[in-house]
């Protein structure tokens, strides 16, 4: 496929440009679907899960503590996700965030 990009217009070669991005992207996950299901295919035949294959890859790391409650050390937060209930009432009560940095 040959496209003149030198007689395109600014609009039209960003219009290509978005199209082209969502055509990798719808690319990439057909290939991942059936990478997945020859994979579970195999697994199947071998009488195991995906799960089962790659357990030991998929475990998580604890990410570290951010946050710790000044009173009870046992009390800590990532940063991520959900602030926790003591967070919140600290801060609301007026304390600064960062009087409860971990250093």
């Amino acid at each position: 496929m040959n496209v003149d990009l030198e007689r395109l217009s600014l609009e039209e070669l960003k219009e290509l440009q978005k199209n082209l991005a969502s055509a990798i992207e719808s690319y990439k996950s057909r290939q991942l679907k059936e990478a997945r299901a020859a994979l579970e295919e195999k697994a199947r035949e071998l009488g195991v899960s995906i799960d089962e294959v790659f357990a030991d890859k998929v475990r998580k790391k604890k990410a570290k503590a951010k946050y710790r409650h000044p009173e009870n050390a046992s009390l800590t937060w990532s940063g991520r996700g959900r602030q926790p209930k003591w967070f919140i009432e600290l801060t609301s009560s007026g304390m600064a965030e960062e009087k409860l940095l971990v250093y």
